[in-house]
């Protein structure tokens, strides 16, 4: 049921943050650690690069603009790729430099959510946090005491979120005030298994989640509840995050890793395309 149709030899060090543009019909993701962009088209196969001003995380096409909005390794900004112009809209933790920002994606009604991550635990003043940048641009802070956020993805009709400190190996389930942007109500939903930690996820407008698993070789998906149904094994260790695609959005596009490895793997950093019998939602823009 599940076929992959594509291999896009990256080599990234950290490839991260894959989203699809549904405006655009292109994908695109970041390799964290080497500082780039990219952009993909399924289509013609055609593949674009930039490099950016500072290490970037996450990020979300903005609406009615030809801006990225982000969240670079020392906090908020626009960003334009093309022109390579920047506009910062707030650095966070400038007082913890032992973290960096890592995972996030936008919520069903617009908003850029991102966590930061210790990257240095004897530099780091205290743990990591994730935050909302709101459509006024004003920031708030949920969820304290992160070591590596991650899994951030909702349900198909916004009132659950799912996140995971990746260390943990749980990945959990908080109820989601879609107007205030609040979470609670935390609940532990999945233990990966030994080796395996929860990375990047999307949801299926089944409302299944589907979690890339560092060290696992494969993504899982889970039913809202937690329950396994089904693995898709991946031709490298450390898969790293979901979203997905395509005109039907029945593409599942998975990012992978090299960083960190004991033993050099053939695939490791390419980004690779599967054919699913399943259809995902859409990754909203910020607005």
């Amino acid at each position: 049921m599940i076929k992959l149709i594509d291999t896009v030899a990256v080599k990234n060090e950290l490839g991260e943050g894959v989203i699809w543009d549904h405006h655009r019909q292109k994908v695109w993701w970041t390799d964290i650690l080497q500082s780039k962009l990219y952009q993909y088209d399924p289509k013609t196969k055609a593949l674009k690069s930039w490099s950016t001003p500072e290490r970037l995380c996450c990020f979300a096409p903005v609406s009615d603009s030809s801006d990225l909005v982000c969240a670079f390794e020392s906090g908020f900004a626009f960003y334009e790729p093309q022109s390579g112009k920047i506009n910062w809209i707030k650095r966070l933790e400038q007082d913890n430099p032992g973290t960096r920002f890592n995972d996030g994606r936008t919520d069903r009604q617009g908003r850029l959510w991102a966590g930061t991550m210790v990257e240095n635990q004897s530099n780091a003043t205290y743990k990591g946090s994730l935050y909302c940048l709101h459509a006024d641009l004003t920031i708030s802070k949920s969820i304290t005491g992160l070591t590596i956020t991650n899994s951030l993805c909702w349900s198909p009709n916004g009132k659950t979120v799912y996140h995971t400190d990746t260390p943990t190996r749980t990945i959990q389930a908080y109820d989601f005030d879609t107007d205030n942007a609040r979470l609670s109500n935390r609940r532990d939903i999945v233990k990966t298994e030994d080796g395996c930690f929860p990375d990047g996820s999307a949801v299926d407008k089944d409302g299944f989640i589907w979690n890339a698993q560092w060290g696992g070789s494969k993504v899982v998906r889970y039913s809202a509840s937690g329950e396994k149904d089904l693995e898709v094994d991946i031709p490298t260790s450390q898969p790293t995050c979901v979203a997905f695609g395509g005109h039907d959005l029945s593409l599942l596009f998975v990012t992978t890793a090299w960083s960190e490895m004991k033993k050099k793997e053939r695939h490791a950093g390419n980004l690779f395309i599967f054919k699913t019998g399943f259809i995902g939602l859409s990754d909203t823009q910020f607005s």
